[in-house]
């Protein structure tokens, strides 16, 4: 889990354009940045669904609510 976090870092880092010196990331929630909108949550999707190789379903999708919703539902789908 602890790698998924910091590849999930990484990604959260490049797809939302973060500068991890003013966000705490592993605490981020939708919407607690601007650039964590809703156009940003689909490019943030897409690239976590290309690094890690995963699909997200819909409700996935609406339920990343968090940095640490997004590591669990990438370990679980990494696990299936």
């Amino acid at each position: 889990m602890a790698e998924v976090a910091g590849k999930l870092r990484e990604v959260f880092v490049e797809a939302l354009d973060l500068d991890v010196d003013s966000v705490d990331i592993e605490n981020l929630k939708y919407r607690d940045i601007e650039a964590w909108d809703s156009v940003g949550h689909m490019a943030l999707v897409a690239a976590i669904e290309d690094e890690f190789d995963v699909e997200f379903d819909t409700d996935q999708v609406i339920d990343m609510s968090s940095f640490k919703v997004a590591v669990d539902m990438v370990t679980d789908l990494q696990s299936k």
